[in-house]
């Protein structure tokens, strides 16, 4: 990523370090929900939930749109591609490593097997 680029890693990678915005993100997948929808499933008040909701705004992972007296909240899967096409790449280095690795370890193998 070059220097002089917006960072929208950052925020999106620390959106996502919390278990409850992971649940969020997860239940916004199967559609749109209002926020007390997205509370229910929490011990925990509505305040807390929307504190959570603004982490996700903030990082660009999720919009909330206005419906009459109703603000449901939406899943904006941009952020979290972006943050998977990052992690794709080492994804495949770590792939190679392990490939070269296991031809490393066939070749020690053949050779002990040679008088």
């Amino acid at each position: 990523m070059s220097p002089t680029r917006a960072d929208h890693l950052s925020p999106t990678f620390a959106a996502l370090a919390d278990p409850t915005r992971r649940a969020i993100l997860a239940r916004l997948a199967r559609g749109d929900a209002s926020v007390g929808e997205l509370a229910r499933p929490f011990a925990m008040s509505q305040p807390a939930i929307s504190k959570h909701l603004k982490v996700l705004e903030r990082a660009g992972l999720i919009s909330r749109g206005r419906e009459a007296q109703s603000r449901p909240c939406h899943l904006e899967a941009k952020r979290l591609k972006e943050a998977t096409d990052w992690m794709e790449r080492y994804r495949r280095f770590w792939e190679g490593s392990f490939d070269r690795m296991e031809e490393l370890v066939m070749e020690l193998k053949e050779k002990e097997t040679i008088p």
